[in-house]
């Protein structure tokens, strides 16, 4: 049974290579395993290759070890204004003065400007419904 049809195209549900790829010859597969099978003597390279001074060796054995720090938010103390805008300026006061560091403000500063949307949609969801109220009212 073959995979095509007369005009040449391919046969619905009939493969063409019917044994499919054979396991373990891929590329990559090949890759890994080569790599897996000298292991012991690539780290043994590299570690004395960081020894010796090389920046990249070093890098590539400190990034599989010791995993990257992660940014802690601390608490911050900045006097909540009478409005979005007055807060907003206490925090730009805040990081300015260095009372907060620049990546706390940003994301104080990012987080007031979504809770003046949030605000500025529930004004309009409120003037909307008050004016379909005064229209079914007429």
């Amino acid at each position: 049974m073959t995979a095509r049809n007369m005009d040449g195209t391919f046969k619905k549900g009939v493969s063409g290579n019917i044994k499919g790829r054979e396991p373990g010859k891929t590329a990559s597969t090949q890759l890994r395993k080569a790599i897996s099978l000298e292991a012991e003597d690539i780290v043994k390279v590299l570690v004395k290759q960081a020894k010796e001074g090389d920046i990249q060796a070093a890098k590539i054995l400190l990034d599989r070890i010791v995993p990257p720090l992660k940014s802690q938010a601390l608490p911050v103390n900045i006097p909540i204004g009478e409005n979005l805008p007055e807060t907003g300026g206490n925090v730009v006061n805040a990081t300015m003065k260095g009372s907060i560091p620049p990546d706390i403000g940003a994301q104080l500063i990012r987080a007031l400007s979504d809770q003046s949307k949030l605000v500025e949609l529930e004004e309009i969801s409120q003037r909307l419904a008050r004016l379909e109220k005064q229209l079914e009212a007429r």
